[in-house]
């Protein structure tokens, strides 16, 4: 019967994370367990990144079209998260992924306070561009591929976003936006599009070796996807027409509740 709200929450969710490039697995993760009680938690993990296949495709047909995209950086940045998103599937098969999560967690809080910081400098100085101090001038994705040292700083902090994505179902955004944006210098309407295109190859990795342990809900993930295909929609139309500053602003706060939500429910690292 709760069946027929899958789609509604993966239109909510669908919205919310094609706005800012995160994938939605840490919504659909904690709605399955929480509310379909999926067990093992690789269940669930497993079929939020098939829903978020579907997500991110759809996403990324929207920001191609509104040329947003990086497309060769994207491609370049998913040399490193397919194989993190493999490494992540298979060992969620064989360890416990609470310290993790719980590393995540500080990381994400992290980014958040920085983006906040940034955010307050803009605020400082009238005259300052709505993008971060050294974000003056917009890299194109030429300019970004140039730089050897962006690709390999970018390239190489993109495999635990890969990581994360395949061991935690999480899409991996959350950790590939700020890469982006802090790493790479690009602003992040840019970021939040080549990481939707990233997040196709990186849930694509991680899939099958979730569907071999048969830690898929095929069913389940259909119905998300109904949703998050029409949310995902609607969320890069929106993500258009909000200013970088309000955009940096949102992602902030949708850090800092997945940050505080890994953290609580991993507390168990702390021995409580």
């Amino acid at each position: 019967m709760w069946e027929i709200l899958l789609p509604i929450f993966g239109f909510l969710v669908g919205i919310a994370a094609s706005m800012v490039g995160i994938g939605g697995g840490t919504f659909f993760v904690p709605i399955l367990i929480i509310i379909y009680s999926f067990s093992p938690t690789q269940l669930a993990t497993g079929t939020s990144l098939t829903a978020i296949i579907f997500t991110a495709i759809a996403a990324t047909t929207n920001y191609w079209r509104q040329k947003r995209i990086y497309f060769k950086t994207g491609l370049v940045l998913a040399v490193t998260t397919v194989p993190g998103a493999v490494a992540g599937a298979f060992l969620a098969n064989v360890l416990e992924s609470h310290t993790l999560a719980f590393i995540f967690g500080f990381f994400l809080i992290f980014m958040a306070a920085r983006i906040m910081v940034d955010l307050g400098k803009l605020r400082s100085k009238s005259s300052a561009p709505q993008e971060s101090p050294r974000q003056a001038h917009i890299k194109s994705d030429a300019e970004i591929l140039k730089s050897q040292k962006t690709i390999a700083l970018g390239a190489g902090l993109s495999f635990f976003g890969g990581l994360a994505s395949g061991l935690l179902g999480i899409g991996g955004g959350v950790l590939v936006v700020p890469i982006m944006m802090f790493a790479m210098d690009m602003p992040i309407h840019i970021a939040t599009a080549t990481s939707m295109f990233t997040m196709v190859f990186t849930s694509i990795a991680a899939v099958p070796k979730y569907y071999v342990e048969s830690h898929i809900d095929m069913g389940y993930a259909l119905l998300i996807a109904v949703g998050s295909i029409f949310g995902a929609q609607v969320g890069a139309y929106t993500s258009r027409r909000v200013s970088g500053k309000n955009l940096r602003r949102i992602f902030a706060v949708l850090l800092i509740i997945v940050g505080l939500k890994m953290l609580i429910d991993n507390r168990r690292v702390l021995g409580f």
